[in-house]
Order: structure tokens, then C-alpha cells, then sequence
């Protein structure tokens, strides 16, 4: 449950199960997506948000995406030094565990809490 992962003993992290049909976004545009709207160097947090469960990953269910989210996390790791952004991105890249949905009540909470919270943005560094 949430109280558990916030105690940084369960190894988990925070993260959403993001399906998509490769025809329409490819693997490729989607990491471009994700490391381009947020900051992959904050190591265990997210803005104000800190602990393990906050930290950066990708989460792979081929060798063939873990080999692109390595291609792709070079290229923004070049991408950030190129913009004067010399610290090293963080995110780790692993094979997906099992995913647990959260709770009901620690699900869309920008959808239950309008203008609430939300600690991602990105770092306006673009991969191309």
C-alpha cells in the first residue's frame, strides 16, 4: 500500500503503466516524451517530492527497449551537457516487475485535486 512504499522498504516506485499502440507513437517518440517532461538527475526525487519511490526509472518488457531507453538516455544525457547541464541523469533503466495498481484513493490525483501538486516539468531541453 501507499504508507509502505513511502517507508522506502519495499523497493517500489511510483510509476504508471503506459500502453500504446506502436502505430500511432512509436517507442522511440514516447522516450522522447518522457525525457523531455521531466528532470532525470534529481537521483531518489521529483521536485519537492523525495524518496526512493519518487525516483526516475523505465521500466522495459524487451531487450529491444532496454536497448533503445540506453540509445535515448546517451542522447539526453549529451542533449543536457550540450545545454550547459552538467549533471548526470539519474534514471534508471530495469526489466518491468509485476505492476500493483495504487489504491483507489492515491489514483488521478490531479483529476480529484485540481490545481494541486504536481512536482514534474521538464528541463526545456529537447532530444532530437
Amino acid at each position: 500500500n501507499y504508507q509502505e512504499v513511502c517507508s522506502g522498504m519495499t523497493g517500489h516506485t511510483e510509476s504508471v503503466l503506459v500502453v500504446f499502440d506502436p502505430r500511432q507513437l512509436t517507442y522511440r517518440e514516447l522516450l522522447k516524451l518522457f525525457w523531455e517532461h521531466h528532470d532525470p538527475a534529481q537521483g531518489m526525487a521529483q521536485g519537492a517530492d523525495v524518496g526512493t519511490q519518487y525516483r526516475s526509472m523505465i521500466f522495459t518488457l524487451t531487450q529491444k527497449q532496454a536497448e533503445e531507453a540506453q540509445t535515448s538516455r546517451q542522447a539526453f544525457q549529451q542533449a543536457m551537457t550540450a545545454a550547459q547541464d552538467q549533471r548526470s541523469i539519474t534514471t534508471q533503466i530495469s526489466p518491468a516487475p509485476q505492476f500493483y495498481f495504487a489504491e483507489t484513493y492515491h489514483q488521478q490525483y490531479l483529476a480529484k485535486n485540481p490545481g494541486g501538486y504536481c512536482g514534474l516539468a521538464g528541463l526545456g531541453i529537447c532530444l532530437t
